[in-house]
């Protein structure tokens, strides 16, 4: 075996090792929901993330120690070579593509974008690749009826827990479908329900994610399925429209424990439940957040070839700590950390990458964005408008670089692009401002039972999805909820003001007034509907309460679908 086949094979095997663990990991999740094991669940959550760099850094050591010849450029076009020929016949060959990037990026130069002996596009197609184990189930109502389907497919994940009334569920099920598709349907030849053969895991949930096949016509479906306090299990929803699947599905709440043999498999089957989302997004869904990366820095480059468009400030308010940016043809936008922070921000450049870290392993419960972190993105210096390249040259020129025809970003943040929520706010009024403080309100709640208090609740740091769901995106001043200290604003006697005296507290960094919430956060109109709505907001017990029932290890129950919609509220 030649110096380039050892290289190739012992990066595979790291890979295959990675997937392994990975996929036990994800497996276990069924047990944990079977057990009502939350805090194991958050546990192995921010263990499946830290996974991948873990094994990235035991193969580049294996590699170091075992060829010290391994810097040697001039072997890895035969390293990439033998390695493509270690793909055949493996089920998960484009994340064992992207792991050989992630590991020779760190043997070579991280400035990757320079390297020839990378997969810059993939090597080994997916089409069509199957596992021994079939990605999902069919199911033929024709034949068994529609209630039987049902309760085969309820049944067929062997769920070690009873259900609290299984026939309520199967009616509650089959009455939901009725009100959505009223009158008789036409059942063709071909009528099938096919299922994903794993059920979705996440936080106190387990979705059935599926789809009903009629002629030509398809349509998504996911049932959530929740435990009761007595153990026992339930369906508590069947979701059908777009936009209830697309929240579920949501970056914000990413990342799924699914055991997935291949994961293409999945990936294509979820682009029929899920049409709008990219492949990039679908892969970092379900947990594989580097293939994700990969895949949108593909579909970045892709959309740079075909467009011709220029970078621009993106609009909104400022930030003291990030300067952002967007192509307004592309859905994203990037953040670069300034190079010095205005008053009062008091934090460095350590301190903000500490804090997007900590959201990277921390629940997002479906309220703060998903971020994906580069570090030498080589883009077209053409492609930059004059007064965004004059702006990164006078707040951020540390971050930033020309070589040649390249302007290279030395690290940055992208996000999906939302509408700003004080932006979307002007002018708003009606059924739209109060959805608005509505949402808002209960993504500051749902922040808060995940343990996360975001610090600076301005509207500015906040934006609005394209389901119109509220999102937290600016990560500077988050912290968790347990480490503030809620207070009331204290009263000062008449003899304070008799004497003309000044009435002075202390304040500590992270007191919190909530009092003062509602005055600084909306004006008037939306102010009232504010304390109707979330009036205990303004409230410290609120806050207070809720830091007792994390310290105490109860999870509290959120729901990304609406509450309508489910069977039992």
């Amino acid at each position: 075996m030649t110096p380039a086949e050892d290289i190739a094979r012992t990066i595979r095997d790291g890979f295959d090792k990675h997937y392994r663990l990975f996929r036990e990991t994800s497996a276990l999740a069924k047990l944990r929901f079977e057990r009502g094991d939350w805090a194991d669940v958050r546990a192995a959550s921010t263990e499946r993330i830290k996974m991948y760099d873990q094994r990235v850094t035991e193969g580049v050591e294996a590699l170091r120690i075992a060829f010290p010849y391994v810097r040697d450029e001039g072997l890895w076009r035969q390293v990439k070579l033998a390695y493509i020929g270690l793909l055949h016949e493996h089920r998960q060959p484009e994340c064992a593509e992207t792991y050989y990037n992630s590991v020779a990026c760190r043997i070579l130069d991280r400035r990757y974008y320079r390297n020839d002996y990378l997969f810059r596009r993939p090597a080994v197609s997916t089409e069509h690749l199957d596992g021994d184990e079939p990605t999902y189930r069919c199911y033929y109502p024709t034949r068994d009826g529609l209630r039987s389907t049902i309760r085969a497919c309820l049944t067929s994940f062997g769920l070690d827990c009873r259900f609290q009334d299984f026939e309520r569920d199967v009616r509650s099920i089959v009455h939901a479908m009725r009100k959505r598709f009223p009158g008789k349907w036409q059942m063709l030849p071909n009528f099938q329900i096919q299922v994903l053969s794993s059920l979705f895991f996440r936080n106190k949930a387990a979705y059935l994610v599926g789809r009903a096949i009629n002629g030509t016509d398809e349509y998504p479906f996911v049932i959530p399925l929740l435990k009761a306090a007595d153990g026992s299990i339930y369906a508590d929803a069947l979701l059908l429209r777009p936009e209830h699947i697309g929240r579920v599905f949501s970056l914000a709440r990413a990342y799924f424990m699914v055991d997935m043999e291949v994961p293409s498999a999945y990936v294509a089957f979820l682009q029929t439940v899920l049409p709008s989302k990219p492949k990039a997004e679908l892969y970092t869904m379900l947990g594989l957040q580097k293939q994700g990366k990969a895949l949108f820095f593909r579909d970045l480059m892709d959309h740079m070839k075909h467009s011709t468009d220029t970078f621009v400030l993106a609009p909104g308010t400022k930030g003291l700590v990030m300067t952002v940016f967007t192509l307004p043809s592309f859905p994203y936008v990037f953040k670069v950390i300034r190079d010095w922070f205005e008053p009062p921000k008091q934090s460095d450049r350590k301190d903000v990458e500490g804090k997007y870290l900590m959201v990277k392993y921390h629940d997002r419960v479906g309220r703060m964005a998903d971020t994906l972190e580069y570090s030498y993105v080589a883009l077209p210096a053409a492609r930059f408008a004059p007064a965004l390249v004059d702006e990164l040259r006078r707040v951020a020129g540390s971050s930033i670089e020309f070589d040649g025809d390249k302007l290279v970003v030395r690290h940055v943040y992208i996000e999906r692009r939302m509408v700003p929520l004080d932006i979307y706010l002007r002018g708003a009024e009606g059924a739209r401002l109060r959805h608005c403080v509505r949402e808002y309100g209960d993504a500051v709640k749902e922040l808060a039972s995940a343990n996360i208090f975001p610090g600076d609740m301005l509207l500015k740091n906040f934006g609005v999805t394209r389901y119109g769901r509220i999102v937290f995106y600016d990560y500077d001043e988050i912290g968790l909820l347990t480490e503030y200290n809620f207070r009331r604003l204290p009263t000062f006697s008449d003899d304070d003001d008799d004497n003309g005296a000044e009435p002075s507290f202390s304040v500590n960094p992270n007191d919190v007034f909530p009092e003062e919430l509602p005055k600084f956060l909306f004006t008037d109109g939306a102010r009232e509907q504010f304390m109707e709505l979330h009036g205990d907001l303004a409230d410290p017990a609120f806050w207070i309460a809720t830091q007792d029932r994390i310290r105490s290890n109860i999870q509290d129950d959120v729901f990304p679908y609406p509450q309508e919609v489910r069977f039992r509220t």
